[in-house]
């Protein structure tokens, strides 16, 4: 297992460009497999888990030619369907959690779809039902084997369209669904739908390829089922959880940074958010410009001057996988915070490490956790760790860049799962940072 040493206490300058969104691209590769037709792929960020996701397509036989730096081109003309059922596939399809969003596109077009139980973060419970009842609305027949974790769907007489009200706004489950739905016969409407901006991205791309769509960006979704998906091509927007992981970095480390090319029309209330942990950012053009707190930052409070309660919510609430970002950047705000994780219930077990570098984290329950900030009056102190989670790992390693001494960081594949080339890209603005 690789780790990162970290010298702390050095406050970075420069520029850094975000990634290609790591939740877009799965739900956009998954994709292809609705189409014989070439489909090309712009920005796909070189991450573990995209990795994953492109080799389990070329064992499924779709054909994939890398064109450049993040562009691919896929074409799933001759899908080995067969492959569901093998042993390989059990074992790879259990290991990326991403892998749930092939089973809608291939029961939409090939009247059946498996999966293994799949993995990723452990983070909590994270249920599929969501997506398995919406596949069942569109009259697919499940199955599921308990010896070995196995999920199947089959409709050999194709999908019907249908109305459905989701028991959740699930990002890949209303994925899934929607993928499921273009091919079906008639009219499926989707009500509390998922409306993240990689949920419109992907809507806009089926529509590319001659889905009919309407409503997207809301949370009543209609679609005409079509016979048939043609090509087309695509461009993945940037990281919204890379960019407010270098908000979090430049406050912490007290850094003057610009980020590149964010999207800002897709960013929602996570600017905002970050303003009120006292955080001060500037659009420039498409462009965030973070200027070096050497004053700190002051949380706002509420307007009746009781404690800022920072929470997670469907979208256009506030993305849960920021909430541990926020909760390390608040250990040296100027006022206390409330972080209500409300989504999953092991998220904020890692804040034991960052008591052990001196934070003052109260954890009230799985859910919730008091910060209260240490004004930059006392430094954390460097240790050594290990990162559980992408989100939880990114969390960690700004705490190590902006603590007093060298600190090590173990189990960095967790990291590497969700950011590419992390280490390299903090030296390139000044962090002195090895992956040994």
């Amino acid at each position: 297992m690789g780790i990162f040493k970290i010298e702390g206490g050095i406050p970075l300058k420069g520029e850094i460009t975000p990634q290609g969104a790591k939740n877009e691209a799965l739900q956009i590769l998954c994709a292809v497999l609705l189409t014989p037709e070439k489909v090309i792929i712009n920005n796909i960020p070189d991450i573990i888990d995209i990795n994953k996701l492109i080799t389990l397509l070329g064992n499924l036989g779709v054909k994939i030619q890398k064109t450049g730096s993040g562009s691919y081109t896929f074409q799933a003309d001759e899908v080995n369907i067969q492959y569901l059922e093998t042993e390989a596939f059990k074992k790879e399809g259990g290991s990326l959690r991403g892998s749930i969003m092939i089973v809608g596109p291939l029961l939409a077009r090939f009247g059946k779809g498996y999966i293994p139980k799949p993995g990723g973060d452990k983070i909590g419970r994270r249920r599929l039902d969501t997506h398995f009842e919406g596949f069942i609305n569109l009259g697919a027949k499940f199955r599921y084997n308990r010896e070995d974790h196995f999920y199947g769907v089959e409709a050999p007489k194709g999908l019907k369209g249908a109305d459905m009200l989701l028991d959740e706004a699930s990002v890949t489950g209303t994925a899934n669904i929607v993928m499921a739905a273009v091919l079906a016969k008639g009219k499926t409407t989707v009500y509390n739908a998922a409306c993240e901006p990689y949920l419109q991205q992907l809507c806009k791309m089926l529509n590319c390829m001659g889905a009919k769509i309407t409503g997207v960006g809301s949370n009543l979704l209609t679609i005409e089922g079509v016979e048939s998906l043609g090509g087309c091509e695509h461009r993945i927007l940037p990281d919204m959880i890379e960019i407010g992981s270098w908000i979090g970095l430049a406050a912490m480390t007290k850094s003057e940074i610009t980020i590149k090319d964010v999207s800002w029309d897709n960013l929602g209330i996570i600017p905002n958010t970050f303003r009120k942990l006292g955080i001060t950012l500037e659009r420039r053009g498409d462009d965030i410009y973070i200027p070096a707190h050497v004053d700190g930052y002051e949380v706002k409070t509420d307007i009746d001057g009781s404690i800022l309660t920072i929470a997670d919510a469907p979208w256009p609430g506030f993305t849960p996988d920021l909430l541990s970002i926020v909760l390390v950047v608040a250990t040296q705000a100027r006022g206390d915070v409330l972080i209500h994780q409300k989504m999953f219930e092991s998220r904020l077990f890692f804040v034991d490490k960052l008591i052990d570098m001196g934070a003052k984290i109260m954890l009230c329950d799985p859910h919730r956790a008091v910060v209260m900030g240490h004004d930059f009056k006392s430094q954390l102190k460097a240790t050594t760790m290990s990162s559980p989670d992408i989100r939880a790992g990114i969390s960690l390693l700004i705490a190590a860049l902006s603590a007093k001494g060298t600190s090590t960081i173990q189990n960095i594949e967790q990291i590497d799962r969700g950011y590419e080339r992390i280490d390299e890209r903090l030296r390139a603005i000044g962090a002195n940072i090895i992956r040994a």
